[in-house]
């Protein structure tokens, strides 16, 4: 069985449309299914153990021992653009900044880079682009006929404090709006108390009302979950209680995504595929900025989790000024120059 993705940016031969292509997705030779809640289990929860130093120093091997030059750099770079959910989520956003950016999300990257890498048939955009719910129909509209989905923060983003029926309420909302991915926000306090069933039952509610077709990403707030173990079995949780992908941060808390966070993360699902057969995505967020930075987080997927995850329907970068850089160090490889800054806005 193949896994059914988020819309692909595959083009069609005739007109360069998008469609949705299924993608085999297999673990250690056995293929996996699309995540679904399942009852909470509490023996995989209180089974859950993290040696903190063995991965400290597994995660500093990212940095120093992984390396990758020239072609195949840029190709790497390339790939992190397709997983992108190129976010914006400041106060003072407005329509024209969201209009921006879903120009920028069509068209990545600038006319000449393009033609200079000779990749006009790629058809390359942004795996989706993140926006507040006030901003779902703005969206959805100026990326019309692009095939690129809308995710909308919900449930209360950043804090995830407001009332459960307020929560559920938004993210219908947003669906209806267009938007095909949401990105919530769990309640910490229900980890802080060893709240298992409150969780699942939390998650489980926020990805019903996400109706049949819109995929939910449960965002944990590693920064404040205080400890390793936190995060493992929060990521447990969120996977048996039915999210589509697991993600590290709001982007909002004083700690975002690290790259030992993300390792628990990723072995969290590795773990749980293992088990139950499916296939749940990753998506770290906040502070990564750099296209070094996405190099280190690509390595760690494709030697935990393998190939599938380096495609958009199981992986994903939240990011919002990470696409600047990375046209940069496409532009330094085609020219052997690095161009200023402001010369690759976003929006």
């Amino acid at each position: 069985m193949a896994l059914q993705p988020i819309p692909s940016k595959a083009p069609a031969a005739s007109n360069g449309a998008h469609s949705v292509q299924p993608i085999p997705v297999v673990l250690n030779g056995r293929t996996l299914e699309a995540n679904r809640r399942m009852p909470l289990n509490l023996d995989w929860v209180d089974q859950v153990r993290v040696n903190t130093s063995a991965v400290e120093r597994r995660a500093a091997t990212l940095v120093t021992r992984r390396t990758v030059k020239k072609d195949t750099q840029a190709a790497w770079l390339l790939r992190a653009i397709a997983c992108m959910d190129l976010t914006t989520l400041s106060g003072d956003d407005s329509a024209e900044r969201v209009k921006r950016l879903c120009a920028k999300a069509r068209n990545p990257l600038q006319r000449h880079i393009v033609e200079g890498l000779g990749i006009e048939d790629l058809h390359l955009t942004v795996g989706a682009v993140c926006v507040y719910h006030a901003f779902v129909e703005t969206a959805v509209k100026a990326l019309e006929g692009s095939g690129i989905p809308v995710a909308a923060v919900s449930a209360g983003f950043p804090h995830g404090l407001s009332p459960l029926t307020a929560r559920l309420e938004e993210i219908h909302r947003s669906v209806e709006a267009g938007a095909s991915e949401i990105d919530i926000v769990i309640t910490r306090a229900h980890v802080f108390g060893g709240e298992w069933q409150a969780l699942h039952d939390e998650v489980a509610a926020f990805k019903e009302a996400c109706g049949p077709h819109a995929h939910l990403k449960a965002i944990l707030g590693t920064g404040d979950l205080m400890t390793l173990r936190n995060v493992a079995r929060a990521s447990w949780v969120a996977m048996m209680a039915g999210a589509d992908f697991i993600k590290t941060s709001t982007g909002k808390e004083s700690v975002n995504a690290t790259l030992p966070v993300s390792l628990v993360m990723v072995r969290s699902i590795r773990d749980y595929a293992e088990r139950t057969g499916r296939a749940v995505g990753f998506k770290p967020a906040g502070g990564i900025r750099t296209a070094k930075q996405a190099l280190d987080w690509l390595a760690l997927m494709k030697d935990e989790l393998g190939r599938p995850w380096l495609e958009p329907a199981l992986f994903r970068f939240g990011v919002s000024g990470m696409l600047g850089d990375i046209e940069r160090q496409l532009e330094h490889h085609l020219t052997g120059h690095y161009s200023a800054t402001y010369r690759h806005p976003i929006a």
